[in-house]
């Protein structure tokens, strides 16, 4: 017994119609058609309320009409099919999207019942007087909601110029309307050669029409690749995803960043140091060329930051601000600018920031330079050194009970840190380190609990009343750690107790004696009903 390969006709034709996942797909076909056959100019019009397409080309025509209904033969000449590997199904959606074709075409004319010609019915090709130059498509019954906006993007990389309705398209990313340079894949527009303003994103063009593209991007900062037709294949029926896309992705990008190399080592050629690091440096970055640095002098000022506020758990780091002006290689190399990395403050690396701040070293991003750059000989990588934090005159030490943190806080005159060789004495802010909050003289803020947390929760939530809270809470525990007059210390205790509101207590008197007992060391004596009081405390 033997078997073979054999094909359903019927079946094939009746579901055909489903292998098209777009409608506008016969919109793409049609201008792919026209393309091919040589047109210089393109016209389609579209009456929606009559559902009636027309496509009108000035290629070089039909002469075999056969063509038309000829599945899967491309039909196209021998240097077409080598370069292009046309599929051979493109007139076919006009079959399945609408109920009447009419083709016309040098001096003969085919009226197309779809549902016919799907049964395999004889269509008469017709000679007319008329001389139809190119060729000229009518389709009846045909549904394209909104293809008057979708369009547009349909030829943005459309070479053949496209008039819609009379209008003509802009099409700008055509090739003939991008500034554009060989690779071995193809044609590449980069975005940025000129300013240095680089994109990430890149929309990819086969034969005029997309077959990658970002979720989103400015269109005027993207880059552009038309791909050689004779390297690249689009996926069949619809031709707007790549075969094998993950593989070719990555060839992609690997010739991108070619080009970026090649530009860039011209940039370097022609431009003085400082200019070509100040335009260039974040696409040098962006696509992998940072070794273009290493034999200069000059850095970019945007990897150094001057520390100029209070260190603290927050993503928007407004404690730093990037130098105007990046230090030069001497003062780096004699030492008179100090280069530290420092990852985000957290309540562990806290005190190394507040050393960092104290002794004015820059925070560098050594991670923006390659790794043989003569600046990374320069960095401290502070987190790597121990850190030792202790009290100077140390006077007391309580847990602040807070909504959200509960760290242990040492009032001392101030805050002596420890690293490596390195010692600073702080004396006007709080510092964290291990779950502890120094607090030295000239702190009387709740600010440093935002050093203990980020006030975020599990869900990436900020919790700002439980931060207004614990930080109130903390201000309040310095003031009155920090009172010199009892009695204003006790009733500022004892108001926020609320006593008022509990009736046995109303008019009593009592005898409090702090610093007896067990710690912390207190003890309470009922006197007597305070007279005149009328069952009410003047201060609950």
């Amino acid at each position: 017994m033997q078997i073979q390969v054999r094909i359903n006709e019927d079946g094939a034709l009746r579901n055909q119609r489903y292998a098209f996942t777009d409608r506008f797909t016969l919109v793409s076909e049609l201008l792919q058609n026209a393309r091919r056959a040589g047109a210089t100019r393109i016209e389609i019009d579209y009456d929606a309320a009559a559902q009636v397409l027309r496509v009108q080309d000035d290629g070089c025509g039909l002469d075999d009409f056969q063509k038309l209904l000829s599945f899967h033969e491309s039909g196209w000449d021998a240097v077409t099919a080598a370069e292009e590997r046309p599929f051979g199904v493109g007139f076919s959606k006009c079959l399945y999207a609408a109920t009447r074709c009419i083709v016309a075409s040098n001096h003969q004319r085919v009226d197309i019942d779809t549902a016919a010609a799907l049964a395999k019915a004889s269509i008469e090709v017709e000679t007319i007087a008329e001389t139809v130059a190119g060729t000229r498509l009518e389709l009846h019954g045909v549904d394209l909601p909104d293809l008057g906006n979708r369009i547009e993007t349909l030829c943005l990389g459309f070479p053949v110029p496209v008039l819609f309705n009379g209008k003509p398209l802009v099409r700008r990313f055509a090739l003939a309307n991008l500034a554009t340079m060989p690779s071995p894949m193809g044609a590449v527009h980069l975005a940025g050669t000129r300013d240095g303003k680089h994109s990430y994103e890149t929309m990819v063009f086969l034969q005029g029409f997309c077959v990658m593209k970002p979720t989103y991007c400015l269109l005027d900062k993207v880059n552009v690749v038309h791909l050689d037709s004779r390297q690249f294949t689009a996926r069949l029926p619809d031709r707007d995803k790549l075969i094998d896309e993950d593989v070719q992705r990555k060839r992609i990008d690997a010739e991108l960043k070619a080009c970026w190399r090649r530009t860039l080592e011209v940039a370097k050629m022609q431009l003085p140091p400082d200019r070509f690091v100040e335009i260039y440096y974040a696409a040098m970055r962006g696509s992998g060329q940072v070794d273009l640095l290493n034999d200069l002098d000059v850095l970019p000022a945007e990897l150094f930051d001057d520390i100029v506020g209070y260190p603290i758990q927050d993503d928007n780091r407004d404690y730093v601000r990037q130098v105007a002006v990046a230090p030069t290689r001497q003062a780096i190399e004699s030492g008179a600018v100090q280069l530290v990395s420092l990852n985000w403050t957290g309540d562990d690396n806290a005190a190394r920031w507040m050393l960092a701040r104290a002794k004015g070293y820059l925070v560098f991003d050594w991670i923006g330079l390659h790794l043989d750059h003569w600046a990374q000989r320069h960095v401290r990588f502070l987190e790597e050194e121990a850190v030792r934090v202790e009290p100077v005159a140390e006077q007391l030490r309580v847990q602040l009970e807070g909504r959200w943190v509960w760290p242990t806080v040492i009032l001392c005159e101030a805050v002596r840190i420890r690293v490596g060789h390195d010692v600073v004495e702080i004396a006007d802010h709080g510092v964290c380190h291990d779950d502890v909050l120094y607090i030295p003289a000239g702190e009387t803020s709740g600010e440093p609990v935002r050093q203990v947390s980020s006030f975020m929760d599990e869900n990436d939530q900020f919790q700002g009343s439980d931060l207004d809270a614990d930080r109130d809470a903390l201000a309040d525990l310095i003031r009155r750690l920090r009172s010199v007059d009892p009695v204003q210390t006790l009733d500022s205790l004892l108001q926020e107790l609320r006593l008022g509101k509990y009736p046995l207590l109303h008019g009593k008197a009592f005898q409090v004696s702090v610093g007896v007992g067990s710690a912390p060391g207190h003890s309470v004596a009922l006197l007597a009903e305070a007279p005149g009081m009328g069952g009410r405390h003047a201060g609950s």
